[in-house]
């Protein structure tokens, strides 16, 4: 499958990042900058894809106000055809990150509402049934409450990947781990998942997961290694220093987009982990959530991308 179509459910939303220029204390009045865009985990991720040679198909929800519109033209700009749902009387749903002059993130604010009240609803609409089946695969996040998440499972006969957002919110994902073809997360949202701590090693993440019912799964621990399971076993990868660090906020979307692509092509899970941190590395050194993935940045970074060892 040389371009797969891939859905994407779940967030696209304003985006705000303020960027510290001193040293975080906490409680204090740090001297920054702020910054506005379009982002959202299933945006993200798909724009990665779209990029990496799928075709996009974004579903969310949105608000009828200035941030709702700017969502709109984004979706546009992408070449991703727009089946999103909204609602002239609601606002549409932001997400604002406090990062250190390093780009780690300090604290972050989800301002949500709309997808807790509004999701569920779509996805019981036969236009919801009528994309999934145009589809060759559904790429969804934990942006969804757990009664959206549990009919998509329900309608997608399609393969489903999953981005885990968060700790709070991986937990929405329980009860659909056994209908997923891939989840991606981070350590602290793999051992929610898994009834571990977070510092454990790989293999016990791997018991947790597979207890838990999830058939393959992608953990990033930021610049540490990442490490990668399915039926026929467990790899890692160390990925390499990115050439600058300018913003840490999408690597992980970068990662799930291209990585899905990948999977969708027939690649196996190492080759497909190893175009998924070439795509996040290239957006650790972009000041967008979203980095360019034309094909010559791709083809540098994905060569400095060691390739996967198995693991114990």
């Amino acid at each position: 499958m040389t371009a797969p179509k891939i859905l994407a459910i779940g967030g696209a939303h304003v985006d705000r990042r303020g960027r510290m220029t001193a040293p975080f204390v906490p409680g204090a009045s740090i001297p920054g900058s702020m910054s506005e865009d379009v982002g959202g985990g299933a945006f993200n991720a798909l724009r990665g894809a779209v990029q990496r040679g799928a075709t996009g198909v974004m579903m969310s929800v949105r608000g009828g106000d200035a941030a709702g519109d700017a969502v709109a033209a984004a979706i546009a700009a992408s070449g991703i055809e727009d089946l999103s749902a909204i609602f002239l009387d609601r606002a549409t749903p932001s997400y604002t990150a406090l990062l250190d002059r390093d780009g780690d993130v300090v604290a972050a604010l989800a301002d949500m509402g709309l997808y807790e009240l509004a999701f569920a609803k779509q996805l019981r609409r036969a236009k919801a049934r009528e994309a999934v089946e145009g589809a060759d695969a559904v790429l969804c996040d934990a942006n969804l409450p757990e009664a959206a998440l549990s009919k998509l499972a329900e309608i997608a006969g399609k393969p489903l990947f999953a981005i885990a957002i968060s700790p709070a919110k991986a937990v929405r994902l329980v009860p659909i781990l056994g209908r997923l073809s891939c989840l991606y997360m981070n350590r602290r949202e793999a051992a929610v998942l898994a009834g571990i701590a977070a510092d454990s090693v790989p293999d016990e993440f791997v018991r947790g997961l597979r207890a838990a019912g999830l058939k393959r799964g992608v953990v990033t621990a930021g610049g540490s290694g990442v490490f990668a399971y399915d039926a026929s076993g467990l790899i890692g990868i160390a990925p390499p220093a990115p050439r600058r660090i300018v913003d840490v906020t999408g690597a992980g979307d970068a990662l799930a987009g291209a990585a899905t692509v990948a999977l969708m092509r027939g690649l196996r899970l190492d080759a497909a982990l190893r175009e998924g941190i070439a795509a996040a590395v290239l957006a650790i050194e972009s000041p967008s959530a979203v980095p360019e993935l034309d094909t010559g940045a791709f083809d540098e970074v994905l060569a400095l991308v060691p390739h996967a060892a198995e693991m114990a």
